[in-house]
């Protein structure tokens, strides 16, 4: 030990960082600060867990369209360790998604946000939006089929934005159409440009905190009050508080190393995730998806409205990015506890069961059509010969199957038709059919009269029994 406090002096003597360090880690903090406290630090560990990993990809990652698919099958297929540490940027990439957003959801229920910490939650949202984006690039930079189609739907949702839609467009793809230098655009967003982000604001924010202290636990009845509160906090801290180190951070550390564990372990039991086919922008059958962490709001867009689309891809990220940042203004004083505020509670709840509905209905995708759709069997159909049986096989081989649903065999991407009979007259099946509608192709001229008639006979069939 004689050693290592010459060590520390020495180091001191010369720099003058030993005893700012040495502060830092014995700052006061209040008690019951315990494990609802620790996801801050789970984010600095899984974006530790980037950087080593993403050097480590870096070293055989090529950024070029001709060879960055093949450089990540190098890496996950020959290079040493190459599929582990691919694996653990992703989970560990997933890890940082999860921490963020749990952080702000404990910092939120908590009141936390309130003065004097108004700022701090300005950098968190900040550090939400560096982390998503974040997200999307390094997906990007597959560059698979999947990634290729994902900046072709990027760009054309940013064309729909009024004004400035053309110029952010053009950004995304680094001109007029997907390139190789799409790519290298976003190699480096993503290996320089966010990771400074990033370190600036999780900098911030851990400057803020020591600055203004980590907030206590709230209690019913103990408001904010701006005028007495950073008096208050202070007096509360030298009577009660506790040095960080050790008191504090051995739960920090404790919870860190199995955030690190757990992302090695699923990185071995699962291995780095798939890449699709090459990219080829010719093919226009491809399905892009983004990562779990957005399939939420791939699945709302989805859903919307034909006539809505242009006005939600617009407004819904702003209402999102405004509100989140307005909350500190709109109430920072007051109650913190929970049980005070309720309707925080319901906020939070409701965004966490519509999130997850959303992203259930991504995973599934009912709006796809289900093109592995067996064929109706005559039990189903109610026939093995004449007009419904042959209407049942024009139905098949048309593909209408795809997207419809008869008796829990089909698709769901359209209206269920297992009682169709029940809505629609002969008549009205045929105008349909032939005119076709909205995700409905019309099938003038791409179906026989005989072949028409049938198929409405067998729709016309489909009754409640």
């Amino acid at each position: 030990m004689k050693i290592v406090d010459q060590l520390v002096s020495w180091v001191e003597e010369r720099t003058g960082l030993v005893k700012p360090v040495i502060d830092m880690a014995k700052h006061l903090v209040p008690p019951g600060s315990k494990w609802f406290y620790v996801f801050g630090t789970a984010i600095m560990s899984s974006f530790l867990v980037q950087v080593v990993t993403g050097i480590g990809l870096m070293s055989s990652y090529i950024p070029s369209a001709g060879q960055a698919y093949e450089s990540i099958k190098y890496i996950t297929s020959v290079a040493p360790f190459g599929n582990l540490i691919r694996a653990m940027h992703y989970f560990g990439a997933s890890s940082m998604v999860i921490f963020v957003f749990i952080h702000m959801i404990r910092v939120y229920l908590m009141g936390s946000y309130k003065f004097p910490r108004e700022i701090q939650w300005l950098s968190g949202v900040a550090l939400l939006f560096f982390t998503i984006v974040m997200g999307f690039t390094g997906q990007v930079l597959r560059w698979d089929q999947n990634a290729v189609w994902t900046i072709a739907v990027g760009a054309e949702q940013a064309l729909r934005a009024p004004f400035v839609g053309k110029f952010i467009s053009d950004i995304i793809v680094s001109g007029g159409m997907v390139s190789s230098s799409t790519l290298g655009h976003f190699f480096v967003v993503h290996v320089f440009l966010l990771p400074g982000l990033l370190i600036g604001a999780i900098g911030l924010h851990v400057y803020l905190v020591l600055r203004n202290g980590i907030s206590e636990p709230p209690k019913v009845g103990e408001a904010v009050d701006p005028k007495t509160y950073v008096k208050k906090y202070h007096a509360m801290l030298q009577r009660d508080g506790k040095p960080f180190w050790p008191d504090a951070a051995w739960r920090d550390i404790v919870f860190s190393t199995i955030v690190v564990t757990v992302i090695f372990i699923l990185a071995i039991g699962f291995g780095a995730p798939a890449i699709e086919k090459p990219p080829d922008p010719s093919l226009v059958n491809a399905s892009p998806r983004p990562d779990w962490y957005l399939v939420w709001y791939f699945a709302l867009l989805a859903f919307l409205p034909h006539r809505a689309e242009d006005f939600v891809i617009i407004a819904f990220p702003v209402f999102l990015g405004v509100s989140l940042l307005a909350v500190p203004f709109i109430n920072n004083k007051g109650e913190r506890s929970p049980s005070r505020r309720p309707w925080a509670i319901a906020i939070v709840l409701c965004s966490l069961a519509a999130v997850s509905a959303l992203t259930y209905l991504g995973f599934t995708e009912p709006w796809t059509p289900k093109f592995e759709a067996s064929k109706l069997t005559p039990e189903i159909i109610g026939a093995s010969s004449g007009p419904i049986y042959d209407g049942a096989q024009v139905f098949d081989t048309k593909g209408c199957l795809y997207c419809h649903t008869i008796s829990g065999h089909g698709g769901k991407r359209g209206p269920d038709l297992t009682e169709v009979g029940n809505r629609l007259t002969h008549e009205q099946v045929i105008v349909r059919i032939v005119g076709g509608g909205y995700n409905m192709p019309a099938y003038a001229g791409n179906i026989t009269p005989k072949e028409l008639s049938d198929v409405a006979d067998f729709l016309v069939s489909r009754k409640a029994k």
